[in-house]
């Protein structure tokens, strides 16, 4: 993609501490930030821009504004104050309409860099002293010694950086500054020529001269909104780079070839229907169509399934597992948790109770000599399905001929991970689940190595879930509803946010609402208590009880959000529902509304609401679409929070926001997949751009 005869910059590779002014020290600072090389700190967005470019004259300045200024030293020195070692550096400023004081607080050194005479340009706050008259405090100054000479800091549009361990926002425009005097006119393009003319693009140089210091009629709403040409342009490079990457791994991915055909005839179909405990939805079956066919192709699946909360992925995803067990292969079936991986091994084995495939669960709780005993089943291939952590395709277990892996909740499983996947055993099929829809900008960048299969309708009778928000005042009146559906044979769910009391948060522990709903509140009902802390055969029996209806209010911690499918529950009671974030109070309500009653979600608040804790209660009841709260829930929280996790297995962008340019990174997606389909698949090459790529955006496995 590089233009003929362009120069390859080896200048950007250079270690930072190798340029003037930084040395070992500071390079460590910048390292600490992510900046190791002289590309690391040009590809780095200023944090804002402030416009020093209009010079007032010092007559005219107001106290209580920032000012640009420019004029010559009167006169100038230290003085001691009555804190011991705290001095004042003063200097009296003229520009010939009035003078004005300018003090640095605790910086002696300048008495060795100012002097009387001296022209300067100055920035900064002005502010009324004790006699009446004004000075700048701490301005950020430029002497000039030729008068011609360009300044960085001041009379300009400026670049401020976000502070580097020692090296200030100052230093660094400093040294971006001297860094672009030596970039080379011709540097290397790294988006095809005539792609960047068709878009209308500014060269690569030019543009990251325009990012750090922008031209002067730029205008500054612009440059903090991210939306000149130049910062445009960068952004765009680098999501069209990403998405190369990712079509790059989807086409060598595609490469690979499966060892194995799968066959789907009359035996495997009746196997299917004997498991199958309900008649699948339009969605379902078409979802499951296009698992099955790409099972049957002789490459590697690479599969992404989205389905909102209840839409019945596990059925479907069984379903290809059964698929993959008749054709005497092995299946992985994958969940971020051990008590979802509990949860799934009690529905999955209950499904295939009357077949003759050996089910399996191995998590971290599994004792050491059953884990052996299983590792060596595994291994032989007596075990057909093996239901467990992510941990499942690391480390010590070894399957005889692992066809198919699924994994449940994708966010803890990073491109990387799904890489790995691939190359162990057989390349397996790969069928990746979620219950959180994700945004369209989401699913071009973390799901962009995966094909998607949505399931976007409900099963047929369910009745839409009404959600109510309620100050926490009016608890009486909601426990009043609640002892109504009790009173008509339902059952009901209460959440809280945490196990036992905190001192730090105000917020009421299960263990103990558990015991004063039982006794206080609602005497004549069974309460069960259920938290991430008992040990899993507690959690089993709680779970099945409720589900056997032996207890009518399952108190509980957010473990219950992906956890039992209870028919003949109908309210889902979330406590402090201003703690939750707005896909976890999504998939919270999910856990009612599975049959054809009418069911309730209540969300209990203490006042005051932030701004955003209101948005997340106001988008929960105005709509119970999936699809929609993901979307709210990316605009209210950003990508990184997204998942509840920082790491999420985002790739690591230096300049791309996934929020602010979804634009940009759909156009970027669509052009990279017309570049790579007209251009040669070339070993070698396609090898370097993915190792490349990895390195260049960080997509590290998450655990």
């Amino acid at each position: 993609m590089k233009q003929e005869g362009a120069a390859e910059a080896p200048f950007l590779a250079t270690p930072l501490q190798y340029l003037k002014g930084v040395g070992p020290r500071r390079a460590a600072d910048f390292e600490r930030a992510g900046l190791k090389t002289v590309e690391d700190l040009l590809y780095r967005f200023p944090i804002r821009y402030e416009d020093r470019s209009r010079l007032q004259t010092i007559a005219s300045l107001k106290p209580g504004q920032p000012a640009s200024i420019s004029g010559r030293i009167l006169a100038c020195g230290l003085r001691s104050t009555r804190r011991p070692g705290f001095k004042i550096f003063e200097a009296s400023i003229d520009d010939g309409s009035r003078s004005i004081r300018a003090v640095w607080l605790n910086q002696p050194f300048l008495r060795d860099i100012l002097a009387r005479g001296q022209h300067l340009v100055l920035y900064g706050a002005v502010e009324l002293y004790g006699g009446g008259g004004l000075q700048l405090l701490n301005p950020q100054y430029e002497i000039l010694d030729d008068e011609d000479a360009e300044t960085i800091h001041t009379g300009r549009i400026v670049p401020v950086y976000e502070k580097t361990g020692a090296v200030t926002p100052k230093m660094q425009r400093r040294l971006v500054f001297d860094a672009l005097q030596r970039l080379p006119p011709d540097l290397a393009e790294q988006l095809p020529e005539d792609l960047r003319l068709r878009l209308r693009l500014p060269t690569r140089v030019a543009a990251l001269h325009a990012m750090h210091f922008p031209p002067a009629d730029a205008r500054l709403d612009a440059l903090n909104r991210f939306a000149t040409p130049a910062q445009q342009r960068l952004i765009f490079e680098e999501a069209f780079l990403f998405q190369m990457g990712l079509l790059a791994r989807r086409r060598s991915a595609a490469a690979e070839r499966k060892p194995i055909d799968i066959r789907v005839d009359d035996r495997v179909r009746e196997s299917a229907r004997r498991v199958l405990p309900f008649k699948l939805t339009n969605g379902q079956k078409q979802a499951l169509k296009e698992i099955v066919d790409d099972m049957r192709s002789p490459h590697p699946m690479n599969r992404l399934l989205q389905g909102d909360v209840g839409a019945g992925k596990t059925i479907v995803a069984l379903l290809a597992a059964l698929v993959a067990m008749e054709n005497g292969l092995q299946v992985a079936f994958m969940a971020p948790t051990e008590i979802l991986a509990e949860q799934h091994f009690l529905n999955i084995s209950r499904l295939l109770q009357a077949s003759h495939f050996r089910v399996a669960l191995l998590t971290g709780s599994t004792a050491a000599s059953a884990r052996r005993q299983q590792l060596a089943e595994i291994e032989a291939g007596t075990i057909d399905l093996v239901v467990g952590t992510h941990a499942l395709v690391q480390g010590d277990v070894r399957f005889k001929q692992l066809g198919l892996a699924v994994i449940d909740e994708q966010h803890r499983f990073g491109v990387l991970q799904r890489a790995t996947l691939r190359t162990k055993a057989l390349h397996p099929d790969v069928l990746v689940m979620t219950a959180t829809p994700i945004p369209r900008t989401l699913a071009l960048t973390v799901y962009g190595d995966l094909d998607v299969s949505m399931i976007r309708e409900l099963p047929a009778g369910r009745v839409p879930i009404r959600t109510v928000a309620k100050p926490e005042s009016r608890r009486d009146e909601i426990h009043e509803f609640v002892r109504g559906q009790l009173d008509g044979g339902r059952q009901v769910y209460v959440v809280y946010p945490l196990v036992e009391e905190s001192a730090k948060v105000d917020v009421k522990a299960a263990t103990e609402m558990a015991d004063t709903l039982g006794s206080d509140v609602f005497p004549q009902y069974r309460v069960g208590l259920l938290h991430g802390r008992m040990k899993a055969d507690g959690r089993d029996r709680v779970m099945k009880a409720f589900a056997a209806g032996d207890v009518d209010i399952l108190v509980s911690t957010t473990v219950v959000e992906v956890g039992i499918d209870v028919q003949n529950a109908s309210v889902m009671l979330v406590e402090h529902a201003e703690r939750f974030g707005l896909s976890q109070l999504h998939q919270l309500r999910g856990r009612v509304g599975r049959d054809r009653h009418q069911s309730y979600c209540f969300l209990v608040y203490q006042s005051p609401l932030s701004d955003e804790a209101r948005e997340r209660l106001k988008a929960m009841t105005e709509t119970t679409d999936g699809f929609e709260i993901a979307e709210r829930d990316l605009t209210l929280r950003g990508p990184g929070d997204f998942f509840g996790t920082r790491q999420a297995g985002l790739p690591t962008f230096r300049l791309v926001d996934l929020v602010r340019d979804r634009e940009l990174l759909a156009t970027a997606h669509r052009e990279a997949e017309q570049w790579i389909a007209k251009s040669t698949p070339s070993g070698p090459a396609l090898e370097k751009l993915l190792t490349s790529w990895e390195e260049r955006f960080k997509l590290i496995q998450v655990g």
